[in-house]
């Protein structure tokens, strides 16, 4: 069985298993402990007890710390449930029951502490209240494997092009601090970055002051919105200048804030790995979760 005190007593161990540091990890400790009693509350008055708080089998993770790191050590490590219910000492039902409860805790969590990002932004004013903050954004979308459908028509929407595997997809927005404004729902991998960016509207209620700096998949965005900063396409059979080149790469410099935001959310093989769980739009979830996560290491450190 893992060692759990022994893992919270070393910073190393700690950041790896979980991706946090112990002040960190003390931080989002006490609101995770408020979330969870509000939740047992919840739960004792929506069922009556049989027996009396105490009885019955012990749990596993009986303290708030225990829970607190199996929930962030799935995220991290992204275990089958065999391998989780041996380090646990669980049976693989049990490990199963516990994430879904704890993810919701943790994602709860996270809402509270206000790290979570939007999913849609509805108005201008709905941007500026929220992040009054942000001098400039970036947009790029990321792709998580996902398992081969069985279905036919799900093999052909989900199948990406461009990872020549099923994925599902998201938008990601960004400000120059690199954490996540807004992360919009998963979607099949077919649909193309500009297309999804047209439906999700999130151009739309950024300020015309706002710079959005976009990579080339989002081509003909400048046409429609100003202040778009997007690299100069190669004209076909041409070269381009040096003074075009140079002002690619500034743009590229600026724009790279949104890959490495990107990279720190999939720090969390949860929402890296090859999608294994059955529960519909969990991916999603745990794309959310992880890039609250994100967000909560940047605001910690």
């Amino acid at each position: 069985m893992l060692d759990i005190n022994r893992v919270l007593k070393a910073d190393r161990l700690l950041r790896s298993f979980t991706g946090l540091n112990r002040k960190a990890f003390d931080e989002l400790l006490q609101t995770f402990e408020i979330v969870l009693n509000q939740e047992a509350i919840a739960s004792s008055k929506k069922k009556l007890r049989k027996r009396s708080v105490g009885g019955g089998r012990k749990a596993r993770l009986q303290r708030v710390e225990d829970k607190l790191f199996f929930i962030l050590f799935y995220f991290k490590c992204y275990p089958t449930f065999d391998v989780a219910g041996v380090l646990f000492d669980l049976h693989r039902s049990r490990a199963h029951r516990w994430m879904l409860k704890l993810q919701a805790i943790l994602e709860s969590a996270l809402g509270k502490k206000m790290v979570l990002p939007e999913r849609k932004l509805e108005s201008i004013e709905d941007f500026m209240t929220r992040f009054p903050g942000a001098i400039e954004v970036m947009i790029d979308g990321t792709e998580r494997p996902i398992q081969r459908p069985k279905v036919k028509e799900k093999q052909r929407s989900n199948y990406s092009g461009k990872k020549k595997r099923h994925t599902r997809k998201h938008l990601v927005m960004t400000d120059q601090n690199k954490r996540v404004l807004v992360l919009s729902k998963a979607t099949v991998g077919k649909i193309h970055d500009k297309r999804q960016l047209d439906e999700e509207k999130l151009v739309d209620f950024v300020p015309d002051e706002v710079p959005i700096h976009v990579d080339l998949g989002f081509q003909g965005l400048q046409k429609e919105f100003v202040n778009i900063k997007i690299p100069d396409k190669k004209p076909r059979g041409k070269e381009l200048s040096e003074e075009h080149k140079q002002s690619n790469r500034k743009k590229s410099s600026e724009h790279v804030k949104c890959e490495h935001t990107i990279s720190g959310i999939k720090r969390y093989n949860a929402a890296t790995a090859v999608y294994r769980n059955r529960i519909h739009d969990l991916d999603d979830r745990f794309m959310l979760t992880a890039a609250g996560l994100w967000n909560f290491y940047l605001m910690a450190a």
